[in-house]
């Protein structure tokens, strides 16, 4: 026979076990509209981020005082902050509530190097002449993270419902250089969904494998011998000679290569001057393919073609990895439980003035004019090799590690040229405000789905596990010794920082960013088309 005490500890059981249950259950869709409301309320708030972290304009390892103004957002609200995660001055974790599920939520930080231009400005027409700016629109990400998860954090509070979120930034995604290091640090063992949030201008997310590649980045360093290069050539050995010979014999064996491999180089130095044969140079590689083992077989390729460049020029070669990316692969429950949100949500209600900007600057670079995107294109299942485009991501190593969807947002303009000043137009202006707060909507909407439908989570693991990693498991591309690449973009930052801190966005004078910089929406070249009119 049960003694009183304990029979009322299982009585107590049983009445927190149904409230949870009940919560559970319960009106999802009331539950959904709380979150919805409490991101339209934040609306203002959401633009004066999306604007302020356009106007820092920071390159990869150097994003500091993006860094620094989130964290401060993140925890004026209650998230517990740590920094320098994995080793990396910018990169950081902010993480609210307890329990189980942990949903984490990421997004990149960085720009793009000499695309600073005016928002709004349906040319060429750069804030700083040679600057970097936001050319692929990373400055909407984080905002709309941060939106969303103060939003379900408010709603699991008001529904004392157990659960934590977990944000953190993609730090150097253009050199692909942070994500699999959050990897290795162990930012994701306690993780059950990680969600990532990506410009697009399109809304749509997909499952299955991914539509880019994966690579490895490498940077060749040679090592010869100075000379007067006029009055004694014979007596230097020029490490810009391997440099060239590699890059030669790259090309020629580019001929016999995969149709799908995709691989490009920058020289990083070229020697000091004309008359000094150079001592020091290096080059810079991406290797891209569709599989793990395709990118070590490039990168194989290279190795030995710097090995024979540095016989033939007498000098030596040492290599670096200074980044590494996956190829995707997303998760399937949880990519159809965010695309019934997407059509929920909807497309934004673009203005005749948003239509007017894109159709302007669509016609600016001769592309199609199409305007902004008025149809949603759907769930998408897994890409085939047919399919599948020459960019990456490092999202891929997160995909490989837990559960995870990318949920594109559309912020931008259909038809340009990407990694361009171009694509940086849209991003502090109503297109990019609005569709960063239709993607807040469906990814709080997606939240509430997985902290409040524990067979969701359940499904999405059983997915990973029995689908996606049956086969294939997770090898990092990074080395044991291979460290985070900090060190880069900091010349080019020096340089260009203190000029352009005069155009950081002031919220506390200005409504919007245009308005601090006096541009009337849209700018538009005069007798840009008819199409520009309509």
């Amino acid at each position: 026979m049960r003694s009183p005490a304990r029979f009322l500890r299982f009585a107590l059981l049983g009445l927190a076990t149904s409230c949870l249950t009940l919560a559970q259950t319960g009106p999802l869709t009331d539950f959904k509209k709380q979150v919805v409301d409490d991101v339209e309320s934040m609306r203002k708030q959401t633009q004066v981020m999306v604007d302020t972290v356009f106007s820092f304009a920071e390159l990869g390892f150097q994003e500091f005082e993006t860094s620094k103004y989130l964290t401060a957002l993140l925890e004026a609200e209650g998230f517990k902050i740590e920094r320098g995660v994995g080793g990396v001055p910018t990169a950081w974790t902010a993480s609210w509530g307890s329990g189980k599920p942990v949903i984490s939520l990421g997004s990149d930080i960085d720009c793009i190097p000499q695309a600073s231009q005016k928002p709004g400005v349906a040319y060429h027409d750069p804030i700083l002449a040679g600057a970097p700016g936001h050319g692929e629109g990373h400055n909407s990400g984080q905002p709309l993270n941060l939106t969303a998860a103060f939003a379900v954090k408010r709603f699991l509070e008001r529904a004392r419902l157990p659960g934590t979120i977990k944000l953190w930034p993609g730090v150097a995604e253009e050199q692909l250089g942070g994500k699999a290091q959050l990897v290795r640090t162990g930012a994701f063992k306690d993780v059950d969904v990680a969600i990532f949030s990506h410009v697009d201008n399109e809304f749509r997310v997909q499952w299955g494998t991914g539509n880019g590649t994966g690579l490895i980045s490498i940077e060749y360093a040679f090592a010869g011998e100075s000379a007067h290069a006029a009055g004694a050539p014979w007596r230097g050995r020029s490490a810009l000679d391997g440099v060239e010979l590699m890059n030669i014999g790259w090309n020629y064996r580019r001929e016999h290569l995969r149709l799908q491999q995709r691989s490009h180089y920058v020289v990083t130095n070229g020697g000091d001057q004309p008359n000094v044969v150079p001592q020091n140079a290096s080059v810079w590689y991406y290797f891209r393919e569709l599989d793990y083992e395709r990118i070590v077989g490039l990168r194989e390729i290279g190795d030995t073609i710097a090995k024979a460049a540095a016989a033939m020029s007498n000098t030596t070669v040492t290599s670096r990895v200074l980044g590494t990316a996956w190829p995707q692969h997303f998760n399937k429950p949880v990519a159809e439980a965010m695309n019934e949100n997407i059509k929920a949500v909807g497309l934004p209600k673009w203005t005749d003035a948003d239509q007017k900007l894109a159709r302007a600057l669509q016609g600016e670079l001769k592309s199609p004019i199409t305007g902004l995107t008025l149809a949603l294109k759907g769930l998408q299942g897994p890409a085939t090799d047919e399919t599948r485009n020459g960019g990456s991501d490092d999202i891929g190593d997160v995909s490989w590690t837990v559960p995870t969807v990318t949920l594109r947002y559309p912020a931008n303009i259909p038809g340009l040229p990407g990694h361009n000043w171009a694509n940086a137009i849209a991003m502090a202006t109503p297109i990019a405000h609005k569709g960063t707060t239709a993607g807040a909507k469906v990814l709080a909407m997606t939240m509430v789905d997985l902290f409040t439908k524990p067979e969701l989570v359940a499904k999405s693991w059983e997915y990973f596990r029995k689908e996606q990693t049956k086969d294939r498991k997770y090898q990092p591309l990074i080395g044991p010794n291979d460290k985070p690449a900090i060190w880069l973009n900091t010349r080019i930052m020096a340089d260009h920082r203190a000029a352009m801190k005069k155009f950081y966005y002031d919220p506390s004078k200005y409504d919007t960013y245009l308005e601090q910089l006096g541009i009337t929406y849209p700018t538009v070249r005069q007798g840009t088309g008819e199409a520009a009119k309509k």
